[in-house]
C-alpha cells in the first residue's frame, strides 16, 4: 500500500444541497489489496465536537476530472481508518518533529 500527502492540493464538490465546497485533499493511498486507489479530504468544517470532519473516496488517479465513488466495503473503511489513526498519532506526537528535522 502506497501513501502519498497531498498537501495544497485543492478540490470543489457539490454537496447534497446544490452547495459547492473546496475541498484540500489530506492524501492519496493506493492499495495493492484491493486495486483501488482512495482520496482522503476534508472541507474543513467541524463536527459538535470541533473535529475537522474528513472524507474518503475512491477514485480513478489517471481521470482527467475527478469522480468520486463511495468506499463499499468495511475492509476498506477499516483500512482507512488505520490511516487515519496513525496520521493523527503522527500529527499529535511532539517528538516527530524531531524525528523528520534530523
Amino acid at each position: 500500500m502506497e501513501e502519498n500527502n497531498q498537501k495544497d492540493i485543492k478540490f470543489t464538490i457539490i454537496n447534497d444541497n446544490g452547495e459547492e465546497l473546496e475541498c484540500d485533499v489530506l492524501f492519496t493511498v493506493d492499495s495493492d489489496e484491493t486495486k483501488k486507489s482512495y482520496i482522503v479530504y476534508t472541507d474543513n468544517s467541524t463536527d459538535e465536537e470541533g473535529n475537522i470532519k474528513t472524507y474518503a473516496s475512491i477514485y480513478d488517479p489517471t481521470g482527467e476530472s475527478l469522480k468520486l465513488e463511495p468506499i463499499e466495503t468495511e475492509q476498506e473503511w477499516d483500512m482507512i481508518e488505520k490511516i487515519l489513526t496513525s496520521a493523527q498519532e503522527k500529527a499529535s506526537d511532539p517528538t516527530n518533529e524531531e524525528k523528520t528535522t534530523n
